[in-house]
C-alpha cells in the first residue's frame, strides 16, 4: 500500500497569485476546510512545501 498524506486547506486563494491559486487546484483544493487525501510522493511534497500559508499536512498514512 503506497504512503498517503491528508491535506486540508486553510488559507483562501483570494488576492493570492495565479500560480498558487493553481497549486491549490492541482492538489484538488478549492475551498476553505476542505481535505483530500493524496499519494505521497515529491511532487506532492513540494507543492504543499511550495504554499505553507494556504495548506496544512493533517495526517501521514501508511
Amino acid at each position: 500500500m503506497a504512503k498517503t498524506i491528508v491535506v486540508k486547506q486553510v488559507g483562501s486563494p483570494i488576492r493570492r497569485p495565479a500560480s498558487q491559486r493553481a497549486t491549490l487546484k492541482g492538489l484538488g483544493l478549492n475551498k476553505m476546510h476542505r481535505t483530500r487525501e493524496l499519494e505521497d510522493t515529491p511532487s506532492v511534497r513540494g507543492m504543499v512545501s511550495s504554499i505553507p500559508h494556504l495548506v496544512e499536512i493533517v495526517e501521514e498514512r501508511g
